[in-house]
């Protein structure tokens, strides 16, 4: 992963933190996050992509299947027991990899939306994509606007773009852009703060005008600018003091109300994580099931700390 580009020294993490689950290197009470009830349940399609990002925080390519295509019955069984549970359950998000990679993300989507809940699929909209123009549309004409695409765009310029995700990339996905937006889908769009919120904000609405994009740039759902994330810099550990002093409350996290399903090469069955972030830290695997995951969560990596609570950011609405 590349450092930040808030253009900030890079100072390495510290030995030491982010190690005991309950107190900090200093000896403080870590902070933890209490489960409030699921409300969005994510599940990653995947790690395979079409294309290598050089600073995927999840290391996704056309190689990297350590998390496996997880099918549409495992995916069934757990929108089954989050309707046993009696969850408060509004969405299902679905992320990779390329979702559009695994072939039954349609069959999943069919059954997030039959159930009157939300879908949300994270896409680089590029030829994977494009190779379920039929069944988007077809999903598009049965459940309207509770079917959004968030396209990622790390910033307005082909040229930045490009240096992350390889050289022709920003052309495709502004193509698969213009393509949604012809034909109605509800489509938001992922950006990186790194670059600055004002200037990229600015930037993007000169893109989306030029190409005819319905995005509405001052809406942080519809533009959404995510925090950078690189787990080799040094971050302030989270302590329960630190609800108070930063204003926060631990309720407002996305481990209070989401969990992330994946399956790992070689397993049985999926499993539960805490969150979107931390696919490969065994620390954040949480069961085999949504009741055996709906426990507290201890803030104890550095995502938790720039991402969730020093960024203010969340990868659901």
């Amino acid at each position: 992963m590349t450092p930040p580009l808030d253009n900030s020294p890079f100072t390495p993490l510290a030995p030491g933190k982010f190690e005991h689950p309950e107190v900090t290197l200093r000896g403080e009470r870590r902070a933890s996050v209490d489960f409030g009830g699921l409300r969005t349940l994510w599940i990653n399609t995947g790690t395979l992509c079409n294309i290598t990002c050089s600073n995927c925080y999840i290391e996704s390519s056309p190689r990297n299947d350590a998390l496996v295509y997880i099918t549409a019955a495992e995916t069934r069984a757990f929108l089954d027991e989050a309707e046993a549970r009696g969850e408060p359950l509004e969405e299902v998000g679905f992320t990779g990899g390329e979702p559009f990679m695994n072939r039954e993300l349609p069959a999943m989507l069919e059954d997030a939306l039959g159930r009157g809940l939300r879908a949300l699929v994270l896409t680089n909209a590029m030829k994977p994509m494009r190779q379920h123009e039929r069944a988007l549309l077809a999903l598009h004409a049965r459940y309207g606007d509770r079917l959004t695409m968030r396209v990622s765009l790390d910033h307005f310029s082909a040229d930045l773009h490009d240096e992350e995700r390889g050289a022709g990339s920003f052309a495709i996905a502004i193509d698969g852009l213009a393509w949604l937006a012809r034909h109605g889908l509800q489509t938001h769009v992922a950006g990186r703060a790194g670059f600055g919120d004002a200037a990229m904000r600015q930037g993007f609405q000169a893109l989306f005008a030029a190409h005819g994009l319905p995005i509405d740039v001052n809406d942080p759902v519809a533009l959404m600018l995510f925090p950078e994330m690189d787990a080799r810099i040094d971050v302030p550990e989270i302590t329960e003091a630190c609800w108070g002093i930063l204003h926060k409350s631990p309720d407002s996290m996305m481990c209070a109300s989401a969990r992330m399903v994946v399956k790992r090469r070689g397993a049985e069955r999926p499993a539960v994580l805490a969150c979107t972030l931390l696919a490969y830290d065994q620390r954040f695997e949480l069961g085999a099931t949504l009741a055996e995951a709906a426990r507290p969560v201890a803030l104890n990596h550095q995502h938790c700390a720039k991402f969730c609570v020093l960024g203010g950011a969340a990868c659901s609405r």
